[in-house]
């Protein structure tokens, strides 16, 4: 298989030096490996010819076999187009070719019998086909059977390279591959009953049939699961057995004081076995790499604020990292309150620090008189030096590069103990995958005497009884959120913005303050609106998602998400998160077109149906794919997925976690003969990847 990935493409019989160029660029596509690994995206049933007499109702791609009548062309220049008559002795169907008219022209003739292959669309009441498939029929050259349908850029196409090029070009690469090498041991082939690879590369482009397509996938999907889970697993072993961490061997005083003396509220048996979790693994005398998952309101920063508690016991400084200074700030003021009674100190690091406030904070981190550092991404700057930092809580990580979180890291010698928390639950497959290598830590009980918000889903034509509604809200003494997708008016997309939005707002409620804050203002101007609302000096605030991490109003009991089809489940999940903080009964209110699709309709649904997070994730990643929850491209451990899909593939991704897991605990260095292949292979795939598993 390496010989194939050092092969340059332009060397396949049909690419050269410039088509090799245009693959490299538009499909990522550089040597004979890329081209057999480029996989159809779909498949299509060649094995019937219709009739044009048949055709009825919204048809796939279809066969014709006939004759054209006679060839038409039209206009000029850009917009010359080329209608053809195309009769198969039942009736006649138009064909039209908006490009490459002067080529159709001179290779297709009347008279000649050809097969014709694409979707029928109906225009002005007739059938026609738009730029179909051609070729000359000839009964003992007719395509049968399954056909691989491969992904083409708008660019390849207005150059008339297309799907069927592709698929000419990997004919011509199998054509000349005699055997393409084996990449798994034959114990784990046989034992789970997967087809040989060279099998399973020939039948994914062009499949012998149905039962042989399922399991060349099958084996390909199991390939990259496996050496994912393989490469995550290999760091996590030698993360174990070689990075040393602090033991914090007590709990320690400013724990015990607090705990017994000061707790707001009594701990939530979830919050209770965290805890004990998180313990357990700052006494090893390794270092902690651990992730916290809780629902919005669960309890997660009170455990943040207890475990770095252990670290100040220990005679060690903590620091919590969070993606915006109006989340810093929030910790900021919850952590303090609770720290200033057992005498605890804590600081404040952001962009809008100002100079001496910053340097006082630079000397107390360095003598260790400051106990606790809060910040944004401003205590990753170089000249932020702790006297000891022995633990790293860092909020909503996946908002962070890697790049980023690496710096704080490495601000010891010995690695801080690490924390990483998100409120946006992970599906337990994408946290298998992404997170391989961090302890999991789950929050899954909310305090008692919380009610759930009441989540309503309502069309545009409700406006008005949702407005009397939320007026009744405010004449009770409560405060109402309307977030908007976009902050201006699109000529593109017919969706509510907030500059409208806020002027409809004032004038619906004119006795009402309205604060608005969106991503384009000043951080100086968004935090004097975001103030209005924290101190009720404002009765409604207009926003876009900013609002999505970091506001704690507990007065605000209403949430209005206006074009709620727009957004995806967590991030609905996520704003609905913003009410429900105190003790009164809250609402969520999901507004949306009429007009949605049977999908869109079903998934709003399910949002008032459950406010489980977790739920709510695993429906988001099936609905939209994994690709598109958030995180998943700034973690550094997965590589790009070709073919297995962790939505749908969740017990694929089991069983590839439980075949690497045997190997790497049979053999941790992959150093025994019978793994050379599985130690090749891992190091072709993952040769350029930064062991970010190291850092969070």
């Amino acid at each position: 298989m390496s010989d194939l990935s050092r092969i340059d493409i332009k060397f396949l019989s049909g690419v050269g030096p410039k088509r090799a160029e245009m693959l490299a660029k538009q499909l990522d596509i550089h040597s004979f490996r890329d081209l057999l690994y480029y996989f159809p995206f779909r498949y299509i049933d060649r094995s019937s010819i219709y009739k044009i007499a048949n055709l009825q109702g919204d048809m796939p791609y279809i066969q014709l076999k006939g004759r054209f009548l006679g060839f038409t062309a039209h206009g000029e220049g850009a917009r010359r187009r080329l209608h053809a008559l195309f009769n198969d002795g039942s009736g006649t169907i138009e064909v039209v070719w908006f490009n490459r008219v002067k080529y159709i022209q001179e290779n297709y003739h009347t008279g000649v019998e050809y097969i014709l292959f694409g979707k029928p669309t109906m225009f002005n009441g007739r059938y026609n086909l738009t730029h179909p498939e051609i070729d000359v029929y000839k009964p003992e050259t007719e395509i049968k059977g399954l056909q691989g349908v491969y992904y083409i850029t708008e660019t390849l196409r207005n150059r008339s390279f297309t799907s069927r090029n592709i698929r000419q070009l990997v004919e011509n690469l199998l054509s000349s591959v005699k055997l393409i090498d084996e990449t798994l041991p034959d114990e784990i082939i046989r034992a789970n009953h997967l087809m040989p690879l060279d099998a399973a590369l020939r039948n994914i482009h062009r499949p012998e049939s149905v039962q042989a397509l399922n399991k060349a996938q099958e084996r390909l999907k199991f390939d990259e699961l496996f050496f994912l889970q393989l490469n995550i697993l290999r760091y996590t072993k030698q993360r174990n057995s070689s990075l040393q961490g602090f033991t914090f061997n007590v709990v320690g005083e400013p724990f015990m004081n607090f705990y017994n003396n000061h707790m707001p509220f009594p701990l939530t048996g979830a919050q209770k076995r965290v805890i004990k979790e998180i313990r357990n693994s700052m006494r090893t005398g390794r270092q902690m790499n651990r992730l916290l998952q809780g629902d919005v309101g669960s309890g997660k920063t009170l455990v943040a604020f207890l475990t770095i508690l252990i670290a100040v016991g220990n005679g060690y400084q903590g620091c919590i990292m969070a993606p915006t200074e109006i989340l810093a700030t929030q910790h900021f003021a919850t952590i303090n309150a609770m720290a200033e009674k057992i005498g605890v100190t804590v600081a404040l690091l952001t962009g809008s620090t100002r100079k001496k406030e910053r340097e006082r904070i630079h000397a107390s981190l360095q003598d260790g008189s400051l106990n606790i550092l809060i910040g944004t991404h401003a205590v990753i700057e170089d000249n932020v030096l702790f006297r000891n930092l022995g633990l790293v809580v860092i909020d909503e990580q996946h908002r962070f590069g890697v790049a980023q979180r690496a710096k704080l890291w490495k601000k010891n010698a010995v690695p801080p103990h690490v924390l990483v928390m998100t409120a946006t639950p992970i599906p337990r497959t994408l946290a298998m995958t992404i997170y391989g290598d961090l302890d999991v830590s789950v929050i899954d009980e909310f305090p008692p005497g919380r009610k759930p918000v009441q989540t309503l889903l309502r069309y545009d034509n409700h406006r008005n009884s949702v407005n009397r509604f939320i007026g009744q809200q405010l004449q009770q003494g409560r405060q109402v959120y309307i977030v908007y997708p976009l902050i201006h008016e699109s000529e593109k997309l017919d969706l509510r913005n907030l500059e409208e939005g806020y002027q409809q707002v004032c004038e619906t409620f004119p006795d009402r303050k309205v604060c608005f804050v969106h991503g384009e203002m000043k951080p100086s101007e968004k935090d004097y609106q975001m103030q209005l609302f924290v101190t009720h000096q404002a009765d409604i605030m207009v926003a876009t998602t900013v609002i999505e991490v970091g506001v704690n109003v507990p007065n605000a009991s209403v949430m209005v998400i206006e074009n709620s089809e727009r957004f995806g489940l967590s991030q609905l999940h996520q704003l609905r998160g913003r009410v429900g903080r105190g003790a009164d009964q809250a609402y969520c209110i999901l507004m949306s077109n009429p007009k949605i699709s049977a999908d869109t309709r079903k998934r709003l649904e399910l949002m008032t149906e459950t406010s489980d997070g977790f739920v709510i994730a695993e429906a988001d990643m099936k609905f939209r794919g994994p690709g598109d929850m958030e995180g998943t491209q700034q973690s550094g451990i997965a590589f790009d997925l070709k073919i297995a899909n962790l939505a749908r593939d969740g017990q694929m991704v089991q069983l590839a976690r439980d075949v690497a897991t045997a190997v790497i605990d049979d053999d941790p260095d992959l150093s025994k003969p019978k793994n050379r292949l599985l130690a090749d292979g891992l190091n072709s795939l993952f040769s350029r990847t930064i062991n970010w598993s190291l850092i969070s």
